[in-house]
């Protein structure tokens, strides 16, 4: 468990707090470039506590700035797209991207006090169907060179959806290895190929589904490794015969995991935790294979189904995510129906929106969620002694991730297991 300070130290990310200053070191996502699209309005927007702007100017720049004009405080997402930024209602005060007061109409021609007014601006950059944006000190780190984001555009799909919980709890779930042998598990395997809008419905090495493999062993041995991202975990489940069904997946600093998700290592999922305030957040969802184009439709299909237009999921806690007594009996062991996003809701915010971890009882199954936290209070002590977090890249030879690897697969009994993933890493 944590102690209450240490609890404190994690959860809380407004500007100044530990937590908020590591989160504030790398990118973090904070729209879907669907939520901007050229032409379009500006957006309000909440990020770690603060109130911000988001905008696409008329060249198709985004940018990012304080909500609340310079000049008297009016609210600029009801601004005007114009003269090459974002120009405020109230007396016509203009701002481009990087937060120039470019003018102020209402002053005399000859003034020069524009020039003296530095807006809040945070710098931002747009790739893979994603708006990213930077909050912390001196130059940007490099966005790092994650497949998911660099793959082309037909092989990825994203989405994400509202969560009433702090960021943090949400991602531990991404890492907890023995959870998929319950919260996700359908009592009737034949539910499996629907649940998935891909068709990577078995685990490749065997004709089994995922689902019934986590069924089969419930206890897996579990290998927790440090790397320079975060942590490689590896489980290993008993099959019953002469092999074992191998999971690895990953805990990303500081806030994403890469996980098997909807196409079983032919490439992975990212969730990616991202501060609203302390007691909720966005977590945005990143899907792709590296094998064939998705299907595109049957993901939009699957995931709009269970999440309205406003990404407001619906199944929530008020309406106790609607879980039918019945369908527990011989469908599925929540509940809750088919969608796994919905259920990792369940748990998270179940919990409390900060969940007080001075009351957890931790064993083995929680040794990754142990290993995560410390590599983060590790961190936070690093940045307060002057120093640079693991995984902030700033050299582009470093940005070279082969060796995040993501795997779901069924290996013969006497592999090495917790090597494996060596022969799948690309040179």
């Amino acid at each position: 468990m944590l102690t209450r300070e240490e609890n404190e130290t994690l959860t809380r990310t407004g500007q100044g707090t530990p937590a908020g200053e590591l989160l504030r070191r790398y990118w973090q996502p904070v729209a879907l470039s669907q939520e901007l699209p050229p032409g379009g309005a500006p957006k309000a927007v909440r990020v770690m506590g603060e109130d911000l702007v988001l905008f696409r100017d008329e060249a198709g720049k985004v940018g990012l700035l304080g909500l609340h004009c310079s000049h008297r405080g009016t609210n600029l997402s009801y601004g005007r797209i114009e003269a090459g930024g974002l120009r405020c209602l109230y007396h016509g005060w203009l701002y481009d991207v990087k937060g120039h007061c470019l003018e102020q109409p209402g002053e005399p021609s000859t003034s020069r006090f524009h020039e003296k007014v530095n807006h809040l601006a945070y710098p931002c950059q747009e790739t893979a169907n994603l708006i990213f944006a930077y909050f912390g000190p001196g130059q940007p780190p490099l966005l790092p060179a994650y497949e998911i984001l660099t793959i082309p555009e037909e092989y990825r799909f994203v989405f994400k959806v509202f969560s009433e919980s702090n960021y943090l709890q949400a991602n531990e779930g991404n890492i907890d290895p023995v959870h998929l042998s319950f919260l996700h598990r359908f009592l009737d395997d034949s539910l499996a190929r629907t649940a998935r809008p891909s068709p990577y419905v078995t685990v490749p090495g065997s004709n089994d589904s995922p689902n019934r493999l986590f069924g089969q062993d419930t206890a897996p041995t579990i290998d927790v490794e440090e790397t320079d991202f975060g942590l490689r975990i590896s489980t290993w489940r008993s099959t019953g015969d002469s092999a074992g069904y191998l999971r690895v997946s990953n805990f990303v600093m500081p806030n994403l995991c890469a996980v098997p998700g909807e196409t079983q290592g032919a490439g992975y999922l990212v969730n990616w935790h991202v501060p609203i305030d302390d007691e909720t957040h966005w977590k945005y969802m990143i899907v792709f294979s590296r094998e064939a184009p998705l299907d595109k439709s049957k993901f939009i299909q699957r995931y709009t189904s269970e999440i309205n237009p406003d990404f407001l999921p619906k199944r929530n806690r008020a309406n106790r995510y609607l879980q039918d007594r019945q369908e527990m009996q011989n469908k599925t062991f929540s509940g809750m129906g088919l969608f796994f996003g919905e259920h990792d809701l369940f748990a998270s915010e179940s919990m409390g929106q900060i969940a007080d971890r001075t009351q957890e009882h931790l064993g083995y199954t929680d040794r990754p969620i142990i290993a995560a936290r410390r590599i983060m209070l590790r961190a936070i002590r690093q940045i307060q002694e002057g120093s640079h977090p693991v995984h902030v890249i700033r050299d582009p030879a470093e940005n070279q991730l082969s060796h995040l690897v993501v795997l779901s697969e069924v290996v013969a009994n006497g592999v090495d297991w917790k090597s494996y993933w060596k022969t799948k890493a690309k040179n």
